[in-house]
């Protein structure tokens, strides 16, 4: 899990996403299933992957009655994924039933996947924590209350921005993990991500995994984007 670069599988079927990973047929990847995909194909989405022995990050982001979140995350646990998550904002009892669920749906013998809180959203502003969501913090203290209630809840990590990711490392320990969206090469629009940094940035910070989906995917070559944000990401330099 710790220095994983995970690739956003945004596309809305799997013939895409089969057509996509054709140059990857000699690497193991850490891929992230999102609601597009996973509403589209299903739980056949992340068999078809496991059989190509690629890791898996469900993103679906449960934000429910704790009940709801907790039987959800049971089925779930069933799946076999390495990782999944939940919103931080549903609270503390929530975040604890997901990992209840998890637990009790993971099969016996079997790890349950990891289990992150997202945090605020990188597409967030300042501005739309203040007025739209009239929290009264700021931004980096809102991310650092929700990282703290998924930790207390026995959630594994958060999902946050780079610049948040040291200081959650500096308050909760290096073993808390920080997965980062937003993650972009220094020549690469920001699109609609507010709160982006390159992978060398967010090597600098410690973060745990980096998810990188358009600079790769719609690459002009898939492939080599991702050989060289990995390469940057892990530090190599030609």
């Amino acid at each position: 899990m710790k220095d994983s670069i995970i690739i956003a599988l945004d596309f809305p079927n799997k013939t895409e996403v089969l057509e996509f990973l054709k140059p990857f047929e000699n690497e193991q990847l850490f891929v992230k299933v999102g609601m597009e995909l996973f509403y589209s194909e299903g739980p056949a989405i992340i068999e078809e992957l496991q059989l190509r022995n690629h890791k898996i990050f469900l993103d679906l982001k449960l934000h429910d009655i704790p009940n709801t979140v907790k039987s959800a995350m049971k089925v779930v646990g069933g799946l076999g994924c390495d990782l999944v998550n939940v919103h931080a904002a549903g609270g503390s009892s929530m975040m604890a039933a997901a990992v209840e669920g998890l637990e009790a749906g993971t099969p016996a013998g079997k790890k349950r996947p990891y289990c992150i809180a997202v945090t605020q959203l990188t597409s967030t502003s300042e501005a739309q924590v203040s007025q739209e969501q009239l929290i009264g913090v700021s931004l980096l203290d809102s991310v650092m209350n929700y990282a703290k209630l998924a930790q207390s809840s026995g959630l594994d990590g958060v999902v946050c921005s780079p610049h948040e990711a040291q200081l959650i490392h500096c308050r909760l320990g290096s073993q808390f993990l920080t997965v980062t969206p937003g993650i972009r090469p220094a020549d690469s629009q920001l699109q609609d991500q507010k709160r982006a940094a390159t992978p060398e940035f967010a090597r600098e910070q410690g973060i745990s995994a980096i998810v990188v989906g358009r600079p790769i995917t719609r690459s002009a070559n898939p492939l080599e984007s991702y050989l060289t944000i990995k390469n940057e990401w892990k530090g190599v330099y030609k």
